[in-house]
């Protein structure tokens, strides 16, 4: 989820609908060669993959170009300085355009789809940052250690059978898990199932729709989509139902422990003394449902492939938490901060796939990007934050290999702001990024010190992308490490952070 300003309509102002109008030097930015007329630059481009056709021409065309498609030019972005310009809140906003807009059906005004100007932004976010304090994230703790535990006895099956484990699959059963229980109380079940729960169907089509509607022109997409329409109007009602039930569930038992849903039904502003309406709270419940689960199920599941792909890796990561967790069987909350190199490990698979890969942000102002390319009021680019991630001229000429010690301290240090971006920029930036990165090297500690990973050595990591990204078909085989060697020295560097945190509470949405 990603950025803001406060009372800036992100909708384009009229006459500006498209690049050719909000960037008046249009000509100044390159685009794919040969060019069809009326469906744009769709040569050897796959609907199924279009933000890796997007890194494929920024490769070709540099820093900032743009791609049109059934008459609409886009405009992307992926330099770290012209990416460090758009993060300049007094003169660009997030942009809620492409595939998120298409999420508002199901999410309306929830904090990752809402508009700029709707005031339910400010209030939820008011509202519920507090619940991503230090000490909310502390009472989270020992139910995520919980929900990995039904993780790690679902694996123990799976190796006594002699079984690969599927590692998206498990991961997306682990962080609904994770978010259903922590922050509303509710059990999916997930690991007690043969197959995905209805949710994880439902929600995977959704945002499959809301990608779909992106390949097709728009006055067409009634007819040529009309069957998966009819499905995805299916699958928000499912979505709608099962958070109304834990809504009205929730209310008939008289609260809960003061979780996520508390607030959301019973919190005031604290200036205004506004509460959120029974619509907002069913679409931010969705929001968290599906965007608390989602990305983490991903980053885990690339940081899960590049550990079982670099063995050494691995057993770098294995002994530092066998030396900072020791024999603690249930390693507590400050504990899990302690484990720097595995965090380098799940920040270092960010960089390569940031599971929430784009962002887009528009002027709020007539500016001109770097002193370069004028922008209109309203004009707005996506910026290609697996790209940026990719930048050789701040990662390096090996910025393609895996290394997790781009994120040591003095690698950190030396890098300019703004060129790691996995959650967005500025105040809209991810509100459960700490919540994500706690869940996440936890579960990767625990992973490590029970198992050694083995790879599939036919299996080429291929990327399946719903909005969001993910390794698709990824299985690992399991060794169970029957006793934990004396741990080898690790030299535990201090923490920095590769971003500096945001105003509240270092998260937003």
């Amino acid at each position: 989820m990603a950025e803001t300003t406060t009372a800036t309509p992100t909708a384009l102002p009229k006459g500006f609908r498209d690049a050719e109008q909000g960037w008046p030097h249009l000509d100044r930015i390159p685009h794919p060669p040969r060019r069809v007329p009326l469906l744009g630059d769709v040569l050897g481009a796959d609907r199924r993959t279009p933000l890796q056709d997007s890194l494929r021409f920024a490769r070709q065309l540099g820093p900032i170009f743009r791609r049109k498609a059934f008459g609409k030019e886009f405009v992307f972005v992926w330099g770290a300085d012209l990416v460090a310009d758009m993060a300049d809140e007094s003169r660009f906003a997030k942009h809620v355009g492409l595939g998120v807009a298409n999420l508002r059906p199901v999410a309306g005004d929830g904090l990752f789809t809402a508009y700029n100007h709707e005031p339910n932004w400010q209030l939820a976010h008011d509202v519920l940052a507090p619940g991503f304090s230090r000490e909310a994230m502390a009472g989270y703790h020992p139910m995520m250690l919980s929900v990995a535990e039904r993780l790690t006895d679902h694996w123990d099956r799976e190796l006594a059978a002699g079984r690969a484990v599927d590692v998206p699959g498990d991961m997306t059963k682990l962080t609904l898990e994770t978010i259903s229980r922590t922050g509303f109380g509710h059990d999916f079940g997930s690991f007690e199932r043969d197959r995905p729960h209805p949710f994880v169907t439902s929600m995977v089509g959704t945002l499959s729709y809301a990608q779909r509607l992106n390949s097709v022109p728009s006055p067409l997409a009634p007819l040529l989509l009309r069957t998966a329409t009819r499905r995805n109007e299916a699958d928000i009602a499912y979505l709608n139902r099962t958070v109304d039930d834990m809504v009205r569930a929730r209310r008939k038992n008289g609260g809960g422990d003061g979780d996520l849903l508390d607030r959301m039904l019973d919190t005031t502003h604290p200036d205004t003394g506004e509460r959120l309406s029974p619509e907002n709270v069913r679409r931010q419940v969705i929001t968290f449902l599906v965007a608390g689960h989602e990305t983490t199920s991903g980053s885990l599941s690339f940081a899960l492939h590049y550990l079982a792909r670099h063995p050494e890796i691995a057993a770098r990561a294995r002994a530092e938490v066998d030396q900072v967790w020791g024999d603690t069987r249930t390693p507590g909350y400050a504990q899990v901060a302690k484990l720097r190199y595995v965090r380098r490990v799940l920040d270092e698979s960010l960089r390569l796939w940031p599971t929430a890969p784009a962002y887009a942000r528009e002027a709020t102002q007539d500016t001109e990007l770097t002193g370069v390319h004028p922008m209109r009021r309203g004009a707005w680019a996506l910026i290609l934050t697996p790209m940026l991630h990719r930048d050789p001229e701040v990662w390096g000429a090996d910025a393609e290999e895996f290394d997790p010690d781009r994120f040591d301290a003095k690698a950190v240090r030396s890098r300019a702001p703004h060129t790691f971006k996995p959650f967005g920029t500025g105040a809209r930036a991810c509100i459960g990024r700490q919540f994500a990165l706690h869940e996440a090297t936890l579960v990767l500690g625990l992973l490590l010190r029970r198992y050694e990973l083995r790879p599939d050595p036919a299996y080429r990591l291929r990327v399946t992308e719903r909005l969001t990204l993910m390794p698709e078909g990824l299985r690992l085989h399991l060794n169970r490490r029957t006793a934990t060697a004396a741990p080898a020295p690790v030299t535990v560097p201090e923490e920095v952070r590769s971003e500096p945190r945001c105003p509240v509470h270092g998260t937003d949405d």
